[in-house]
């Protein structure tokens, strides 16, 4: 009996040493394992280093061209176009005849109109001379002369009339495209064609409200139009005096001569607005940035790990960014790779100047 007791107990011992020895022995393997993750490459991503500059904080904006004068010649009077006097697309003076509208009533209108002021003018004349003998009443000599004066009224309105159907450039400038012919009925409705003067124009934009303190008139502006390498420049002349409540920006209007002709009305221009000079700004790459739900933040090396940092912004250049949080001079910001970098991951960084 007690031969039996032993045996089984010898045979636990063995059993409880065989697992001892297989825990001790995955314990051993899972380190050995880990420190073959240890060994793990780093990453290689190519970084710079931070520095600090004076920055001149130019506000790239959006805006559009528009002709210094623009007006859609339309006849005030109703009529027949006898004579078309422009051809499209020509340079015109201001006060230069552009259509006549036939007038052949309205002249008719005036000499009757004439004829009736004269023989009042004669009665009026009579009235008078009759009042100072007493011969009639004050009253009667109210009468003639309010019938004067009513004619006389009534042929300067003809005149005016008659003067409207010469229709003239109001400025200097090029005509349009025509959308009438000689023979056309012509009323105050129908477009006959539009007059532009582009010598100079206006470069219309709008600015974000935490800048309005920062703009002056007199200011220059540069921009840039599709087509054109040149850069052109523009003075500021006009700031509406208050933002707009819509879209939270103020509105500003520059002008720029055109005396080459080389800028159309309609286009669109790409707006350079020099604002303040940023003392040690630091500036980095736009693709350096990575948009999160809380802001923007970037990736810098420090001990060759990736490490994850907040940072707040202001405005943007073609490639920069200004930051002002969350970065300082000399810290290493990773600029490649940076969406497939996650938090501790060892890199192994290039300075790229």
């Amino acid at each position: 009996m007690n031969t039996k007791k032993l045996t089984i107990f010898v045979i636990v011992i063995a059993l409880l040493g065989l697992v001892g020895y297989r825990i001790i022995s995955n314990q051993s393997a899972d380190e050995k394992n880990n420190k073959k993750g240890d060994k793990k490459p780093p990453i290689s991503v190519n970084g710079s280093v931070i520095f600090e500059e004076d920055y001149a904080n130019n506000l790239s904006l959006s805006g559009s061209i528009e002709a210094n004068e623009n007006v859609e010649i339309r006849s005030e009077v109703s009529g027949l176009v006898e004579k078309i006097y422009f051809t499209e697309g020509q340079t015109v003076s201001k006060g230069q005849v552009l259509v006549k509208v036939n007038d052949i009533e309205l002249r008719a209108q005036l000499l009757q109109a004439k004829t009736k002021q004269n023989l009042a003018a004669e009665n009026e004349r009579r009235a008078k001379l009759l009042l100072q003998k007493e011969a009639i009443s004050q009253e009667e000599y109210e009468i003639a002369s309010a019938e004067y004066q009513s004619l006389m009224a009534q042929t300067q309105l003809i005149q005016a009339q008659l003067s409207k159907t010469s229709i003239k450039a109001p400025f200097s400038g090029k005509i349009g495209l025509r959308n009438i012919s000689p023979g056309t009925y012509v009323t105050p409705s129908l477009l006959i064609t539009n007059l532009v003067n582009i010598s100079k124009l206006k470069i219309t934009f709008s600015i974000p409200e935490k800048y309005a303190s920062q703009i002056q008139n007199n200011a220059i502006i540069t921009f840039k139009v599709a087509g054109y390498t040149d850069q052109f420049s523009a003075k500021i002349y006009a700031i509406e005096p208050s933002i707009d409540s819509a879209t939270r920006t103020l509105q500003v209007k520059a002008l720029t001569d055109n005396a080459n002709q080389k800028l159309y009305p309609g286009t669109y221009a790409n707006v350079e607005l020099p604002m303040n000079v940023v003392k040690n700004a630091i500036l980095i790459p736009s693709e350096a940035v990575i948009p999160v739900q809380n802001g923007k933040k970037v990736f810098v090396s420090k001990n060759n790990l990736a490490t994850e940092v907040l940072i707040t912004t202001d405005t943007r250049t073609e490639k920069s960014v200004l930051v002002l949080d969350g970065l300082k001079k000399g810290d290493t910001l990773i600029t490649t790779g940076i969406m497939s970098l996650k938090a501790e991951d060892k890199v192994k960084v290039t300075i790229v100047k």
